[in-house]
């Protein structure tokens, strides 16, 4: 498994200078605990996801299967469109010609 180390933000009080290193947690409180002119600077989070918009890959199959019972409670709904089973030709024709005529008339 390859570790990726964490970016902080640290600022020199004497100087004024705000700088970034990429470190260890120990690291970092080793580097504070050592130079009293350096403190570490908050910044916002930043958020790691996946690649793509492939939800259900790592989608638990539970989930799947609850989601899929409400969608069958609500068709016609983008839900029932991604998780709804048993959908026939029919039934997906049918709401294909509703959704058109929504957009087409405004509804």
């Amino acid at each position: 498994m390859k570790w990726i180390m964490p970016i902080y933000h640290f600022k020199n009080k004497e100087t004024g200078e705000i700088f970034e290193d990429m470190m260890s947690i120990s690291s970092k409180e080793e580097l504070l605990k050592n130079n009293s002119h350096i403190e570490q600077v908050p910044t916002g989070f930043t958020i790691v996801g996946g690649v793509g918009d492939n939800m259900d890959a790592k989608t638990d199959d539970g989930f799947k299967e609850v989601m899929a019972k409400i969608a069958e409670k609500n068709p016609g709904s983008p839900l029932a469109d991604r998780y709804a089973k048993n959908k026939t030709i029919k039934r997906a024709k049918t709401e294909s010609i509703v959704r058109d005529h929504k957009k087409k008339f405004g509804i």
